[in-house]
C-alpha cells in the first residue's frame, strides 16, 4: 500500500507529519506525494490564516474526488477547530488533535487487516478504527512519536513544547493546540543522545513556542546549554524564539559552534502601539536588543522574522515604523503576511480594519524588502566557509543546507562521504556556475573542501 502525507503551516506539522510518514514508512508502506496515487492520504492542516484553510479545503476536494477509494485523512489545527468544514466527502475522515496520538497506531492496523474479506471500503475501515480509539478517555501524549526526516536521513526533528500560554489578539494557534506543555529535559537530552548515536547530524528543536519551554527549574536556555554541551557531531537548529526571552545569558549559550548561525523571530510589528494592540509581550526596543544578543553572538547569522501586515488600527505611520525596523534590524528574510481576522481570536472584532487593497500594498512593500535583504545577505556569503548538511542528489551535484540556512550545491562531484562537509561559496552566483543542474538563483554554489 502507499500513503502519502502533504502539510500546511508551520515546523511543528512539518514535524509531526514527518512522524506520521516514518510510522507509515517503517509499517512497509511506500510513501508518496500528494500528486501520486495511494490508498492513504493525511493531510495536516494550519488555521493561522483564512488562506491556509481555503487551500486545506481544496486539497480535500481534489484528492477526495480523484481518488473516490482511497481514505483522505485530515488533521491538524484546523481539523481541532472545525472539523464540520472538512467533512467534504464519504472518504473524508477528520482526525483532531485530541486524536492525532493514534494516527501513529493507524499503519499497524491497517497491515493486520484482510482486505479480501473486509466488507465496506477503505475509508470505512479506517474510520471504524477512530471510532473506537476515539471513545478512549486517555489525555493525549503531545510528544507520541520519534520524529525523523525519512527524506533525507540526515536531519532529525525533536519535538520539545507544545502549545502556548500566550493570547495573541490575531492567533488561534494557542486555542487549537492548548496551553504549553513541554517535554521533560531527561526525556529531551535522551531523545538528543540517541538521534546523534544514529548518526543524524542535525537536530531541529521544535515547538509552538520554544522560549516558554519549562522542565522543573530547567528553562529553553538551561536545556540549550545542556545540548549544545552533549553534541559532538550534531548541530542544533532552532525552529523560533520569542524576542523577549532573548538576553545576553542566552547569546553566550548561542555562541556554542554545534548551534545553527540561524533564527526566526515573530516580530510582527515595528510600531509600539499595534504590538500592544496585538497583545504581544514584546516592543520595539526589546526587538532590536534580541537582533543585537544574536549578532553579538553568531558572524552574520541568518535572521528571520515573521510580520503582520494591515493589523486593524494600523496607520502609515505604524507601517512606516514597521519597515523602518525592519530595516534597521536587516533582517535576512521577511515572512509577511496580510492580516486575516481569525474567529475566536480577540482581533477578530476589532474596529478600524485596514482596507485590503492597502494591506495587500504593505505586504508587497515588505516582501520586495525581503527579497533585497535576502539578495544582500547572498552576496555577502562569497569566500567564506560553511558547513553544509547533504540532502541529496541532483545533476551529479550534492546539494544541501548550510548552518546559515542557505540552499548549497556542491559543485564538485564528490564520490566518498556524506553527512557534513566544508566548502568555499564562490564568488559566481549565478545558478550555472553549478554546470547544467536546476538550482535557483537563491541557491549559493560552493566548492568542495572537506568531510566533517
Amino acid at each position: 500500500m502507499k500513503a502519502a502525507v502533504y502539510t500546511l503551516g508551520c515546523k511543528l506539522n512539518q514535524c509531526e507529519s514527518e512522524a506520521l510518514a516514518s510510522s507509515f514508512d517503517s509499517r512497509g508502506f511506500f510513501i508518496g506525494t500528494y500528486r501520486d496515487d495511494a490508498e492513504i492520504y493525511i493531510i495536516n492542516t494550519c488555521t493561522v490564516t483564512s488562506k491556509a484553510e481555503q487551500k486545506a479545503r481544496r486539497i480535500i476536494r481534489k484528492l477526495s474526488s480523484e481518488h473516490p477509494h482511497s481514505a483522505v485523512v485530515v488533521t491538524g489545527c484546523y481539523a481541532q477547530l472545525n472539523r464540520e468544514d472538512l467533512e467534504l466527502a464519504e472518504n473524508v475522515i477528520v482526525v483532531p488533535h485530541d486524536n492525532k496520538t493514534d494516527l501513529n497506531r493507524l499503519p499497524e492496523y491497517l497491515t493486520g487487516l484482510d482486505f479480501s474479506s473486509e466488507k465496506g471500503s477503505l475509508a470505512d475501515s479506517v474510520r471504524s478504527f477512530f471510532d473506537k480509539t476515539s471513545s478512549r478517555q486517555d489525555d493525549p501524549d503531545r510528544f507520541w512519536y520519534d520524529s525523523v526526516d525519512f527524506n533525507y536521513h540526515t536531519r532529525a526533528f525533536l519535538k520539545i513544547q507544545d502549545g502556548c500560554d500566550n493570547s495573541c489578539a490575531y492567533c488561534r494557534v494557542t486555542i487549537a493546540r492548548g496551553d504549553s506543555v513541554s517535554l521533560d529535559s531527561d526525556s529531551v537530552l535522551r531523545q538528543f543522545n540517541r538521534l546523534q548515536s544514529e548518526g543524524f547530524r542535525e537536530v531541529v528543536l521544535t515547538g509552538v513556542n520554544l522560549s516558554s519551554y519549562k522542565s522543573g527549574e530547567i528553562d529553553f536556555t538551561d536545556l540549550l546549554e545542556n545540548l549544545s554541551n552533549q553534541a559532538f557531531r550534531t548541530r542544533i537548529r532552532l525552529s523560533s524564539l520569542e524576542p523577549e526571552t532573548i538576553d545576553s545569558r542566552m547569546a553566550g549559550v548561542i555562541r556554542n559552534e554545534m548551534i545553527c548561525s540561524h533564527f526566526h523571530i515573530p516580530v510582527q510589528s515595528g510600531s509600539d502601539r499595534i504590538l500592544s494592540l496585538m497583545m504581544r509581550h514584546n516592543n520595539r526596543d526589546r526587538i532590536i536588543r534580541a537582533v543585537d544578543a544574536l549578532r553579538s553572538a553568531k558572524d552574520d547569522p541568518f535572521m528571520a522574522a515573521d510580520v503582520i501586515a494591515g493589523f486593524p488600527g494600523e496607520t502609515d505611520e505604524d507601517f512606516e515604523q514597521t519597515r523602518s525596523l525592519l530595516s534597521e534590524c536587516d533582517f535576512t528574510h521577511l515572512h509577511v503576511f496580510p492580516f486575516s481576522a481569525r474567529p475566536g481570536t480577540a482581533a477578530f472584532d476589532m474596529k478600524h480594519k485596514v482596507p485590503e487593497r492597502i494591506a495587500a500594498e504593505r505586504t508587497k512593500i515588505l516582501r520586495q524588502l525581503s527579497e533585497e535583504n535576502f539578495a544582500r545577505y547572498k552576496r555577502r556569503q562569497t569566500g567564506r566557509v560553511v558547513e553544509v548538511l547533504i540532502e541529496e542528489e541532483r545533476d551529479g551535484f550534492q546539494v544541501g543546507t548550510s548552518g546559515n540556512y542557505l540552499k548549497s550545491a556542491i559543485c564538485d562531484i564528490i564520490k566518498e562521504g556524506s553527512g557534513v562537509c566544508r566548502a568555499e561559496v564562490l564568488a559566481d552566483d549565478s545558478p550555472g556556475n553549478c554546470g547544467n543542474g536546476s538550482f535557483s538563483s537563491e541557491t549559493l554554489a560552493c566548492k568542495f573542501i572537506e568531510w566533517t
